[in-house]
């Protein structure tokens, strides 16, 4: 059974390729090796069309392969047979996913039939061309003022057009972690002039064909007003904008999705908290500076790096990070720290993402343990005590 269902998976890979509808295929959850994630995307060469593959390697290296159409099933089969446990392929119509469970039982599923040809181009040459969700033309593009009423972007606005851009990838990724029906509730928190927000709403009701209900919030009443007229004006009946402090903010139903961009300081744990606290499913915040840690760092054994300034900075920001997705897992949330966009265009390029597990449990061992870890790793970079206490509302 594990065989034919891999077999159809890899056939259907290959005629979507064949028929010039294949975007990428990506394969991920290898075992520990050398090997830890491979993705392949359509190429034109001199010789044709071929499917470039492109190996990440332990220690940052990389490699690629190019394949021939006809080769493209069995080399598919042999990169399954490297480990991988996820294979995400998609195409202008749909997508298609393998997944092998921790007993070895292959799952396949295809969600086929979406209009996606207009949005993602295919066939790139090897200028590494990158193909983006949005392309400009959107109207939010252009009532933010990050494209031109022609759909350009404009030259200063294009590291914020890229950044956006990849925000939306992760939100599609995060997809299957979110209702299947029904509306989709989301918060952006510190949302400011709340391009993450328009980027968002119109990812989800636009490519993803979903009903949104979206709050935004700020303090500052200009930007709430001025996002809201936008709002009005596109069309977005289902986004909200609201002035308000987020720590004293409640909610009746538990978020679907908590976003924020570059939330200054304490304002990234102020919205995570707010997310944990209200049971988010899943958390996507990239912080901004991180000053408290600098402020408060207390910790001998690393007086060799702390009394550097410049490089305080840097293991402030890192251990701040740290601590935030320590305190996730310690509130039953599985964690990963990404890269937003190239550190070269802006040093705030780090993503959190927390996924909320379905079977947590406060009082569990594994709770327990987590719980632990973040108070024994504050302490150590602070000198201070620290605890995570049972919500009664909340954490049951």
């Amino acid at each position: 059974m594990n065989e034919r269902k891999t077999e159809k998976f890899c056939e259907t890979v290959r005629d979507s390729f064949s028929d010039g509808r294949l975007i990428n295929v990506t394969f991920s959850r290898f075992p520990k090796g050398d090997v830890t994630k491979v993705k392949g995307v359509p190429k034109e060469t001199r010789d044709g069309v071929i499917l470039q593959f492109e190996y990440f390697l332990t220690e940052g290296r990389v490699r690629h392969e190019n394949v021939a159409p006809d080769g493209v099933v069995s080399k598919i089969s042999q990169i399954l047979s490297l480990g991988s446990k996820n294979c995400q392929a998609t195409f202008t119509d749909g997508t298609a996913t393998l997944l092998v469970s921790s007993k070895g039982v292959v799952n396949t599923s295809y969600k086929l039939g979406k209009e996606l040809k207009a949005l993602f181009p295919v066939v790139s040459g090897n200028d590494n061309v990158k193909n983006y969700i949005f392309d400009g033309s959107e109207p939010f593009m252009t009532e933010l003022g990050i494209s031109d009423r022609q759909g350009r972007v404009h030259d200063k606005k294009q590291s914020k057009f890229r950044q956006i851009n990849r925000f939306a990838e992760q939100v599609r990724d995060v997809m299957k972690y979110l209702p299947e029906s029904g509306a989709i509730k989301v918060y952006d928190l510190c949302c400011g002039k709340s391009y993450l927000s328009f980027v968002v709403y119109a990812y989800l009701t636009e490519r993803e064909g979903r009903d949104v209900e979206m709050v935004c919030v700020d303090l500052k009443k200009s930007v709430i007003e001025y996002c809201s007229s936008v709002a009005k004006k596109l069309g977005y009946d289902g986004m909200s904008f609201v002035c308000s402090d987020i720590s004293a903010m409640k909610t009746d139903e538990a978020p679907d999705l908590v976003i924020s961009l570059h939330a200054c300081d304490t304002a990234t744990d102020i919205v995570i908290d707010f997310a944990v606290r209200n049971r988010a499913k899943v958390i996507l915040s990239t912080p901004c500076c991180q000053h408290e840690m600098f402020r408060i760092m207390d910790c001998p054994e690393l007086s060799f790096i702390s009394d550097y300034s410049i490089l305080k900075q840097k293991i402030a920001a890192a251990a701040t990070d740290a601590l935030r997705l320590a305190k996730l897992e310690a509130n039953g949330y599985k964690t990963d720290a990404i890269e937003l966009i190239d550190p070269e265009e802006t040093p705030k390029n780090v993503l959190l993402r927390g996924i909320r597990k379905s079977n947590y449990a406060f009082d569990s061992e594994y709770a327990k343990n987590k719980r632990e870890l973040y108070k024994n790793a504050y302490k150590y970079m602070t000198g201070k005590v620290v605890e995570i206490e049972r919500d009664q509302e909340f954490q049951k």
